[in-house]
């Protein structure tokens, strides 16, 4: 079996992504609240999770390019775009570059960004339940409730709140973890996971072993983002190189070093990979999952 080209694979998807976001979101609103919103959300970022809804959505045997997974795969990275635009404002983290262009409350002010993020949240939701019947109440209930628990307090805003509660503190290990597990892999794992959610019929243990999948490649995302923060500078970034440690945020690279930090993103990698192996799915459909790990541990940004 040759290898998965994982940039052809990508570029359709990532051209259906980019479309639907933008047929989404109009940029006539009111107050140019739209304007506001397409310049968080278009021609940026690496579209990681709706790619792995996508990919998940085809290693279950479903349809990557149906209205299920496509809609799915834009609501996450509406909530992605609004979590970044919130974290990035002044009562937050203070960051002044996104994507390698001014934040969103530098271009357009701080009340404008907070309602742009609000309306992105509230449009993942609206896109999770569309009103033409092309796609099932029982698919709609379960993609909301799983991205409704993993972007609120029990998921991503919970892992923010001791992310901010917990600056020029040190953390332990377990600490950490759980704050990651929720801040950076509650979305990851939530991709995935409404992956699976669009096709009916995927057996439970086929979904156990996609969660310890999801699980992993979220924590080794954020490992290897520790990694880069002190490794990179901001224009491969895309946004301020070494401001946790500037800030003096709790990260794995303050806990345990360099070396070993890039060890662990390793060990997390190869756990992901073998959950994938215990799905028990044809390895050709699970070839994408595979490349998106591996792209998670080689990135530069």
């Amino acid at each position: 079996m040759s290898p998965l080209d994982l940039k052809t694979w990508m570029q359709p998807h990532l051209d259906r992504v980019e479309n639907t976001l933008s047929e989404g979101i109009e940029a006539h609103s009111p107050a140019a609240l739209g304007e506001a919103m397409r310049y968080a959300v278009l021609d940026g970022g690496k579209r990681l999770r709706p790619l792995l809804v996508l990919a998940t959505a085809e290693a279950v045997g479903g349809a990557s390019n149906g209205p299920s997974a496509l809609n799915a795969a834009c609501a996450i990275e509406l909530i992605h775009a609004y979590s970044l635009v919130h974290d990035d404002m002044p009562c937050m983290d203070n960051d002044v570059l996104r994507r390698g262009k001014p934040t969103v409350h530098v271009q357009f002010g701080e009340a404008q960004a907070l309602l742009a993020g609000d309306a992105l949240q509230t449009l993942a939701f609206e896109m999770l339940t569309p009103q033409d019947a092309s796609v099932s109440a029982a698919e709609q209930a379960a993609c909301v409730g799983l991205l409704a628990r993993a972007s609120g307090y029990q998921g991503m805003a919970g892992g923010q709140a001791i992310d901010l509660a917990s600056v020029g503190q040190r953390l332990t290990e377990d600490q950490l973890r759980q704050m990651h597990r929720l801040k950076t892999g509650a979305l990851l794992l939530c991709s995935v996971q409404m992956g699976a959610a669009c096709v009916p019929g995927v057996s439970a243990p086929v979904q156990e072993a996609l969660t310890r999948f999801g699980e992993a490649l979220g924590l080794a995302f954020q490992v290897v983002d520790d990694v880069l923060d002190v490794t990179a500078d901001s224009a491969t970034l895309g946004k301020t190189a070494g401001k946790d440690e500037a800030a003096d945020k709790p990260t794995y690279v303050a806990l345990m070093g360099l070396d070993a930090a890039k060890a662990y993103a390793d060990s997390l990698a190869a756990q992901a990979m073998q959950a994938l192996a215990d799905t028990g799915l044809p390895e050709a459909r699970l070839a994408a999952l595979r490349a998106l790990t591996a792209m998670v541990i080689t990135r530069n940004n």
